[in-house]
């Protein structure tokens, strides 16, 4: 297990250097001047001029790029253009509801998408199952946005069960709360696609002889489908739920634009409007790590479930 961690981590690396890479080239050739979007039209010249060659934006590229570079390796990412703060400061504090979101998504999303996966399989042509398939064919079809407008319509205003939007700065509790609307959110972007696997998975190995063997021993429905049938079908469901939640990790801006959370999506679109390359950069970064560290964890969950995988 050791060696395919190492075999996994080194060849995870080239693909960081290379997102930060593209983003860096990216967001520097695209139109637009940090200077002269924070000072406003108004400004003369010479003040945009002196504060391009404050932010050094006024060497060559190729200076740029090795300076990004150097600041990411010693983890020196300096200050904001926009925000007038350490970069380290702003991931402190956004990270954390980033994380979270995730997190409480993921978990809603399995919390669905098994119980789901299950009707579907043991009642393939019942009235329940044609539920569940109009259920993914309704949610899959829904932007969102949409999907986060409706919630907070109907659950957060009119029902007033949960925070229709915020986030509060302490109280863990609160903040948990605050996250439940958002992450149901993000669960239903989820759930079709971990739906339709966890059932093709489910319905196959229904099909193998250890499944008939194991109903043979006298052993009841539930048991079989619990003990054969969905522990391994959760190798296919945890493959899914990591590409899900890998896409996710970049998803996350538009649902905290609609919940109004301070989190590493907002913080990102704030940066990108007010052309704050370090913010960008910075973000771009951390949303590269965290996607790779979710792979990573996927790979070894995969391979701790099939040893095969490790003679790959």
């Amino acid at each position: 297990m050791l060696r395919y961690l190492g075999h996994r981590v080194l060849l995870l690396i080239p693909v960081v250097f290379g997102v930060i890479t593209i983003s860096f080239f990216l967001m520097h050739m695209s139109p637009g001047d940090p200077a002269r979007t924070l000072l406003g039209p108004k400004a003369s010249q010479h003040s945009v001029d002196l504060l391009r060659h404050q932010w050094g934006l006024d060497r060559g590229l190729g200076w740029q790029y090795l300076h990004f570079l150097g600041a990411t390796v010693t983890g020196q990412l300096g200050d904001s253009f926009y925000f007038a703060s350490p970069i380290m400061q702003l991931l402190r504090l956004r990270i954390p509801v980033t994380l979270l979101l995730m997190l409480m998504g993921a978990i809603f999303a399995v919390v669905i998408a098994v119980p789901l996966s299950v009707v579907s399989t043991t009642s393939r042509h019942s009235y329940s199952a044609a539920v569940v398939r109009g259920f993914n064919a309704v949610v899959q079809g829904m932007p969102t946005f949409f999907i986060g407008s409706m919630l907070i319509l109907f659950l957060g205003l009119k029902a007033g069960a949960f925070p229709a939007g915020g986030y509060p700065s302490s109280g863990f509790p609160a903040q948990l709360r605050a996250l439940i609307l958002p992450a149901f959110t993000v669960a239903l972007g989820m759930v079709p696609l971990l739906v339709r696997s966890l059932n093709a998975s489910m319905t196959e190995i229904s099909r193998s002889e250890f499944v008939a063997f194991g109903r043979a021993k006298g052993l009841d429905r539930g048991r079989v489908m619990l003990r054969y049938v969905i522990r391994n079908s959760s190798i296919a469901g945890i493959s899914i739920l990591g590409i899900q939640v890998a896409v996710l990790a970049g998803g996350t801006l538009v649902v905290e634009q609609v919940f109004a959370l301070p989190g590493m999506g907002s913080l990102l679109m704030d940066a990108i409007l007010n052309r704050d390359y370090p913010v960008v950069q910075a973000c771009t970064l951390t949303f590269a790590i965290l996607v790779v560290l979710i792979y990573l964890v996927t790979d070894l969950l995969y391979a701790a479930l099939d040893p095969r995988v490790r003679q790959v």
